[in-house]
């Protein structure tokens, strides 16, 4: 299946939300309404396949100059298994890069796949921005089954310079 990672558009909405609030609907992740992703709209890139049929999507959401989240990280059940959320992390990461972010972290149910990507699983209490922001707010905060797992990016660049 060819495929291919691109910014996400504003005809992209629509097949967002579908694709988000299908797993929501399953207690994978949390809703989002169409106008919190328009009001997000460059911080989403997706997957779209020849036929240009969104499979998947992801973010990156800024808490600080330094540190952002890789959110709604999701791939259509037709696609899992094709490295397509991969490639959506690393894209997301790319575009954490450009805006001169040093450090990403995630909530997450799938916490291998992140482990696969270089993310190491730590304690949540290590962001109290999102405990802030988000989690204080969430209707499971009680009973969250997330792990907290953290990539610098610094790190990799220091590498890379070296």
């Amino acid at each position: 299946m060819s495929t291919s990672i691109r910014a996400a558009r504003p005809r992209d909405i629509p097949d967002i939300i579908a694709l988000i609030n299908g797993f929501a609907a399953q207690q994978l992740m949390l809703p989002k309404t169409a106008e919190s992703v328009a009001i997000a709209l460059d911080d989403f890139v997706v997957a779209v396949d020849a036929r240009g049929r969104l499979l998947g999507c992801a973010a990156v959401r800024e808490y600080s100059p330094s540190l952002a989240e890789v959110a709604s990280v999701a791939v259509a059940a037709e696609a899992h298994g094709l490295g397509i959320g991969a490639a959506l992390v690393r894209r997301v990461e790319r575009l954490a890069r450009a805006r001169g972010i040093d450090e990403l972290f995630a909530l997450t149910m799938t916490t291998p796949f992140f482990q696969s990507l270089g993310y190491a699983v730590v304690d949540r209490s290590n962001f109290p921005e999102k405990e802030r922001r988000d989690c204080a707010l969430c209707p499971r905060r009680r009973a969250c089954a997330e792990a907290c797992v953290y990539r610098s990016l610094a790190e990799e660049t220091v590498v890379r310079a070296a």
